[in-house]
């Protein structure tokens, strides 16, 4: 089937943008790689929204790169700490403190050194490139995913290596020579805000007169669903236990896997007697103990269901590695936010008791 030009369809998405499309995002002012780069790392698997804040916060903390190579995890974490996918946040901060080791602290813009550095796959590099340095580069993030898929009305169903295969060639044909971060922003903001995934509003649409799945009325088939995984449900039980100071035992989470780097309560493997683990594993020594409601949170590929047993636990309770510390309600390191809630949810209902 034969594909709208790319002066087309580029011009069009220009003058849609120039209009309509986001110029007041905290990244663009200033525009500098560094920000660029945390904040494109950022809207990994999230929306532009939930982002805003996180990245403010994260900007006054560590306002260049050679601040954030030279922070602690602990630091890093915190500061990421309710995003979720805490693995970018754990690439971010070895990507620093290699472009400080091998780049003199200077955000690369070739692509394959982009690529070259942790958390940075080939759409982020290409996003980093055009965003922060205006350099030609094609993108392919899910808005943009769903822009082109249904530009050419691509049937491959999404989620699989054979449409991305299948889009790729149409990023790069789309993609202008000149006016590179005006034109990558603009197809994100086309699919986030006008090409959406359910009711798009075609008629509002500047691709709309070029677009074959407009023309052939798929717009709600097109991009082909992803097949639905089934969500498998985990369980696991959160000591919460809390000293006469109204301090809170935490253990901090091995670098890899779910939480992983963040501070957390600590977790009763199953099959393990409550008192045996507290006693040889935390060194702590419960005195009275309450099963709290059960809460669930919904990850990626499973769900886990939570279940909190708040705990007493007696003076002179002796900590048993550096993993492991007493800390109090207002002055939390980096936890999930699902530990977050849960201990804030169990503050207010102590206080109100």
């Amino acid at each position: 089937m034969p594909q709208p030009q790319q002066n087309t369809v580029a011009s069009r998405l220009l003058a849609w943008y120039d209009r309509h499309g986001r110029h007041d995002l905290p990244w663009q002012h200033p525009r500098s790689a560094y920000r660029v780069w945390v904040a494109e790392i950022m809207l990994q698997q999230t929306r532009v929204q939930t982002v805003i804040g996180y990245f403010e916060r994260f900007m006054a903390r560590f306002p260049d790169v050679h601040a954030l190579a030279a922070a602690d995890d602990d630091s890093v974490m915190q500061h990421w700490a309710g995003l979720g996918y805490y693995a970018r946040a754990r690439n971010l901060h070895a990507a620093a403190r290699r472009i400080v080791a091998d780049h003199d602290g200077m955000i690369p813009s070739a692509l394959d050194e982009l690529r070259a550095l942790p958390g940075i796959g080939r759409s982020t590099a290409g996003a980093i490139r055009a965003q922060a340095f205006d350099l030609w580069a094609p993108i392919l993030d899910g808005n943009a995913k769903r822009v082109l898929a249904r530009l050419a009305a691509i049937e491959t169903r999404s989620g699989t290596a054979a449409h991305d295969k299948a889009l790729w060639p149409l990023a790069e044909l789309h993609t202008p020579h000149k006016r590179v971060a005006d034109y990558t922003q603009a197809i994100m903001d086309l699919g986030a805000t006008v090409c959406t995934r359910r009711n798009p509003d075609c008629a509002h649409c500047p691709l709309q007169p070029v677009c074959q799945a407009a023309q052939q009325g798929r717009q709600a088939e097109i991009p082909v669903p992803r097949k639905r995984a089934s969500h498998p449900q985990r369980r696991a039980t959160l000591l919460l236990p809390v000293d006469r100071h109204g301090r809170i035992l935490l253990e901090k989470r091995p670098p890899t896997g779910i939480w992983g780097g963040l501070w957390c309560l600590p977790v009763l493997p199953a099959k393990r007697a409550l008192a045996d683990h507290c006693r040889n594993q935390l060194g702590i020594e419960p005195q009275t103990t309450e099963r709290l409601p059960a809460m669930q949170h919904v990850f990626t590929h499973f769900v886990l269901e939570i279940t909190p047993v708040w705990m007493r636990v007696a003076d002179g309770s002796r900590i048993m590695d550096s993993a492991t510390a007493w800390h109090v309600p207002d002055a939390l390191p980096g936890v999930p936010a699902p530990v977050k809630r849960l201990i804030e949810s169990h503050l207010r209902e102590s206080t109100n008791a």
